[in-house]
């Protein structure tokens, strides 16, 4: 395991009398009941965490859409369900699980985050990729058998890219995109507001409302895509988590404090 972090000076560099045994501040941009886990490593390792939220799930305004698409799923009009996020998972099958959806239909899951979130419904998941994104879920998707159009239910976000639609369909998938549901920001109150000496973003839209509501930062990233977006707004990426574990943030967020 990582080595604890040792006491800082604070997040300015400069030691004084009252900063020698301060430990670092770390931010984890999300809601506490999702961050608790990674919360906890970090303390362990000497480190002073926070978790607070600056984006959260809404409701898509029009809901036709989804219950569209939950009725032909339970009419196994899809060969496979695409899960790219807990929140898609939480928007399609909601909290709790519910009736069964097993079924013919198949899933997929971008991680092991996804992946628990469909075992907490009861769904075995048929495909789990190495790498953690939607390319690499587009690039371990099977392609599509020959003969009539096979179906692909995909619930985003409305921010979501196109990248996992377009790989699919490069592989000869018909794929049914739905906005499942909307990501708006979360305003940090005034005691989370830092300075912090590092920032853990889990998605590009956190890393880009947190530069919005606290401006460039040192942050460490769950995955490349979540790096790029947080370069692209200002931020300094101080390193990449190996997996989208809660463990591997931990690790990534030791060890860049210990390099810098």
């Amino acid at each position: 395991m990582t080595e604890p972090v040792h006491p800082a000076a604070g997040p300015s560099g400069t030691a004084g009398p009252d900063d020698v045994v301060r430990r670092p501040l770390v931010l984890v941009a999300r809601a506490p009941e999702r961050a608790e886990g990674l919360v906890a490593l970090l303390r362990e390792r000497g480190l002073d965490p926070v978790a607070a939220p600056v984006i959260e799930r809404a409701p898509v305004e029009d809901p036709a859409e989804l219950d569209a698409a939950r009725e032909r799923l339970a009419d196994a009009a899809y060969d496979w369900v695409a899960i790219t996020s807990v929140n898609a998972v939480d928007a399609l099958l909601g909290p709790a699980p519910g009736e069964d959806r097993a079924g013919s239909v198949r899933w997929a899951a971008v991680g092991p985050a996804t992946q628990q979130a469909l075992a907490a419904h009861g769904l075995a998941i048929d495909l789990v990729p190495g790498t953690a994104t939607g390319a690499g879920l587009a690039d371990a998707f099977p392609a599509a058998p020959e003969g009539l159009a096979h179906r692909v239910l995909l619930p985003l976000g409305d921010l979501a890219s196109d990248t996992l639609r377009a790989g699919l369909v490069a592989k000869g998938w018909a794929v049914d995109v739905v906005t499942a549901y909307r990501t708006v920001a979360h305003e940090l109150p005034p005691e989370r507001r830092g300075p912090y000496d590092v920032v853990v973003v889990a998605s590009g839209s956190a890393a880009r409302q947190v530069a919005t509501q606290l401006g460039p930062q040192r942050v460490v990233a769950i995955g490349e895509p979540s790096a790029r977006a947080a370069g692209a707004v200002g931020h300094t990426v101080l390193a990449v988590a190996d997996a989208p574990t809660d463990a591997a943030l931990a690790d990534a967020v030791t060890e860049a404090l210990v390099r810098t």
